[in-house]
């Protein structure tokens, strides 16, 4: 068995050289243990999280842009939050919001009556895309697939998995014919494709490596393999963002923490910081010295 050592915290493309078929795999794994260093999660929860921080990676590769997509679960369920960025570079970071009760239940049962937004934010551009559907069957991949149905317009399937030590995926997504094309041999390839995809487990795709993960699935196919893209943890918290949180919150709100605490500290919720402000700093933040940034600390 090959060893998976060379395709850690990485992306692979693929491409299926007779059809118009292209697939990714992606892997998390020093990445994903610094996501749950300051965090720890009840298993049930982690592990849908690890779902979403491989999706949102999988998710970026598709598009071509300069910014962050933010991939986010709202609901009523015992899971409140769920959100997961990647940046146009595979830096990705993601925290979850639940009850403290949270039991072991199914993806519909934790999210409850809720929505998935995937929001890109591409730094070319002033107005953000946003693209948003509920949640629909029993796992993450199917809410997703149903996004990619009605925002992308594009055929996509995903196969995700993550536990403690890693998360993991792959994408297959039927691209569009050319004229002239064989599109009854393009339906029945894509068919095939998902059929093969659907024999993956979840351990499998933490254990083998990529190029014996095609082999194995798609061994009769003629598959390109690309070359690796490294994926890593990055928190795009700093002080410049937390000073613009405070000055939204209003001067009156800042000095009476101030006043209580004897300093304001503030926390980021992805990678734990701290950020302290005294009253020098308070007062230089609300005399018009700083520009306010907006925005907020995450």
């Amino acid at each position: 068995m090959a060893s998976r050592m060379t395709d850690t915290d990485s992306l692979h493309r693929f491409l299926f050289e007779r059809y118009p078929i292209r697939g990714q795999i992606v892997h998390l794994d020093a990445s994903w243990r610094a996501i749950l260093e300051h965090a720890k999660y009840p298993d049930v929860i982690r592990n849908l999280l690890g779902e979403a921080s491989a999706a949102t990676v999988l998710l970026a590769a598709t598009l071509k842009f300069q910014g962050h997509l933010s991939l986010q679960l709202r609901g009523d369920g015992p899971l409140n939050l769920l959100l997961a960025q990647c940046t146009s570079g595979f830096g990705v970071r993601a925290l979850a919001r639940y009850d403290e009760a949270v039991a072991e239940q199914s993806f519909t049962s934790l999210a409850g009556d809720g929505q998935l937004s995937v929001t890109l934010d591409n730094d070319s551009e002033k107005q953000r895309y946003q693209g948003v559907v509920p949640v629909v069957g029993d796992r993450l991949a199917a809410s997703l697939e149903k996004y990619f149905e009605q925002s992308e317009q594009l055929p996509t399937r995903l196969w995700l998995y993550a536990d403690g030590e890693g998360a993991s995926g792959m994408l297959l997504q039927r691209l569009p014919v050319k004229e002239g094309a064989d599109v009854a041999a393009i339906d029945d390839a894509w068919v095939r494709m998902q059929m093969f995809g659907d024999t993956l487990k979840g351990e499998e795709i933490r254990r083998y490596s990529d190029r014996e993960l095609l082999h194995r699935l798609f061994n009769e196919e003629d598959v390109r393999l690309f070359e690796r893209s490294p994926v890593f943890f990055r928190c795009t918290c700093s002080r410049d963002r937390v000073t613009g949180m405070l000055q939204s919150l209003g001067q009156e709100e800042v000095k009476s923490i101030l006043a209580e605490q004897g300093q304001v500290e503030v926390r980021c919720d992805f990678c734990n910081r701290a950020y302290e402000f005294d009253s020098v700093d308070v007062a230089r933040i609300f005399s018009g010295s700083v520009a306010p940034s907006g925005g907020t600390i995450h």
